[in-house]
C-alpha cells in the first residue's frame, strides 16, 4: 500500500487556493504536505469561500501554483495517486500544470487515478461525498481543509 493522496481547494473553476498531499508507504503516512497557494489576480468565486472558508486576504502573500509545484511534483512523481472524486482534483492538476506550461506526462502518473468515491460507491455506500464515507468510517474529518480531506482520503483508501 504505497500511495500519494492529494485534494485540492479551489478558488475559481481550477485555480487551487490551496493543497493538501499526503504520502502513504507501506500502509503508514510518512510525510504530510499543505500550503496555501495564491490564485490568479487572488480572484475568488463567493461561493468557493463559503465552502472552504479561505478568503483572499489569507492568499495574498501566498506562493503562486507555479511556485508550489516543485514540491506537488516531488510528492506526486511515479506514484499511484489517490483522491476522493478524483477527476475534479486531477482537472485542477492538468490545468493548472497547462496554464503554467508543465507538461502532466512529465510526473509519469495515470491518466485517471484511483477515486475512492469510485470504491465506496462500488461497496454500496450512500451518498459517497467524503464526509458521509468518513462518518460511515469513523474516520475523523475537518471538511474541505486541504490536509484534513487528502488525509481522510488516504484512510479510506487503506481501508478499502
Amino acid at each position: 500500500m504505497t500511495f500519494t493522496a492529494i485534494d485540492f481547494e479551489t478558488a475559481t473553476a481550477y485555480h487551487p487556493c490551496s493543497v493538501g498531499i499526503v504520502t502513504v508507504e507501506n500502509g503508514i503516512i510518512v510525510d504530510e504536505f499543505v500550503t496555501l497557494i495564491k490564485p490568479p489576480n487572488n480572484e475568488y468565486n463567493p461561493y468557493t469561500i463559503q465552502v472552504h472558508g479561505i478568503y483572499p486576504r489569507d492568499t495574498a502573500n501566498a506562493k503562486s501554483f507555479l511556485q508550489v509545484f516543485p514540491e506537488i511534483e516531488k510528492r506526486l512523481i511515479n506514484r499511484v495517486v489517490v483522491a476522493h472524486n478524483e477527476s475534479f482534483d486531477r482537472n485542477v492538476l492538468t490545468k493548472s500544470m497547462m496554464l503554467h506550461g508543465l507538461n502532466y506526462e512529465n510526473l509519469n502518473i495515470a491518466p485517471r487515478w484511483e477515486c475512492t468515491v469510485k470504491i465506496y460507491k462500488s461497496k454500496g455506500l450512500k451518498p459517497t461525498k467524503l464526509s458521509d464515507c468518513c462518518r460511515e468510517m469513523k474516520i475523523q474529518l475537518n471538511h474541505h481543509e486541504a490536509l484534513s480531506d487528502a488525509r481522510a482520503c488516504a484512510k479510506l483508501y487503506l481501508m478499502r
